[in-house]
């Protein structure tokens, strides 16, 4: 088969179409003709050299995929070869056919053809279980998504807009905003021209003030001086994925009892910060990726999405926003696409 290698750490230009041997399937594995894979940010880190592939996992680039299976493992049950399906991978989507864990398998959903499917797996499998079934968002709670264009958010404000959530997203740009308003966010925020933290405050009903506390405790007979800022108001819960230099500000922006989700570190994964927030709002602070988990934590979370989220896809409420297709060989266009984060939702390579 064709599959795109990475053939040494660097730019876009060191993806390249090659012959490679067709994958082979272990007894709880299905093989799948890959008709698309769409880009994520992991990528371009494994691409870079700093995000290597789990051990056991395929060396080539690509964390979902949609297609047809071609032959099912001993032990598979549920799937045969003809069936139209998309996939959660830990790698090898950008080739024309991959492996994967039967329970990483889901059903293309009714409503969405089979290549615009290949766009919906990762995203959807990290925003079920960071923000779900992790941070517990819940109706009549808000949330603000950063990076509300990205494929990440596209999906997210559907969701929880469907759920009876209030969303609140950043862009950079008023293009973005207008597709994130367009998609159901509620508040939009340029955050190149805003305070994000002064804005949440403003429609959340804080008064935009603060009172200093001090709070004072023993501890090794030594005494601790803590100067918090305690906010009036907030949002729930945050999902991000730059990092450090919003890590203050995410936690200013947290109500009471509010969960911040770390999804990456885009703007750095290193800052200083003042934790009394924490002590005082209550508040709790999540981190995890989706690619290295067990194959037995990723079937379950693709077994609740397929139960939460895929009856919202096919009532017509959730849809994988497709900014453009490329052919498997354009992979470095698509990456320099991506790295210019000028598009919005999702970008697919075909095979």
């Amino acid at each position: 088969m064709k599959a795109i290698v990475i053939t040494s750490p660097g730019g876009p230009e060191v993806l390249q179409l090659q012959d490679v041997e067709d994958p082979s399937i272990r007894d709880d594995e299905v093989l799948i003709q890959v008709a698309a894979t769409a880009l994520n940010r992991a990528d371009v880190g494994q691409r870079l050299g700093s995000y290597p592939p789990p051990k056991g996992a395929s060396p080539y680039p690509g964390l979902e995929c949609s297609g047809t299976i071609l032959a099912v493992g001993s032990s598979v049950h549920r799937w045969k070869p003809g069936d139209q399906v998309c996939a959660l991978l830990s790698g090898g989507g950008y080739a024309e056919k991959v492996a994967v864990p039967e329970g990483q398998v889901l059903p293309v959903p009714e409503g969405v053809s089979l290549r615009d499917a290949g766009a919906l797996p990762e995203v959807v499998c990290t925003v079920w279980s960071t923000v779900f079934m992790m941070s517990r968002l819940s109706p009549g709670e808000s949330f603000l998504i950063h990076g509300g264009s990205s494929g990440i958010g596209t999906f997210a404000i559907q969701i929880a807009k469907h759920l009876g959530v209030r969303v609140f997203v950043t862009a950079g740009n008023e293009e973005k905003l207008a597709a994130c308003k367009n998609l159901g966010a509620d508040v939009c925020i340029n955050y190149k021209t805003e305070d994000f933290v002064a804005r949440i405050k403003e429609e959340t009903g804080g008064k935009g003030g603060s009172t200093l506390m001090m709070l004072s405790s023993q501890l090794a007979s030594v005494w601790y001086d803590i100067s918090v800022w305690c906010f009036d108001a907030g949002v729930d819960v945050i999902l991000d994925n730059v990092g450090g230099p919003y890590l203050q500000r995410n936690l200013d922006s947290l109500n009471i009892g509010g969960r911040l989700f770390l999804i990456g570190f885009v703007g750095g994964a290193v800052t200083e910060v003042n934790l009394a927030p924490l002590l005082i709002k209550r508040l709790t602070v999540q981190a995890a990726g989706l690619r290295s988990r067990s194959p037995e934590n990723k079937a379950e979370i693709v077994k609740e999405v397929e139960k939460h989220v895929w009856p919202a896809i096919a009532a017509g409420k959730v849809k994988p926003v497709i900014y453009k297709s490329l052919p498997l060989s354009e992979a470095a266009e698509g990456h320099r696409l991506m790295e210019s984060s000028i598009h919005i939702g999702k970008i697919l390579l075909i095979p």
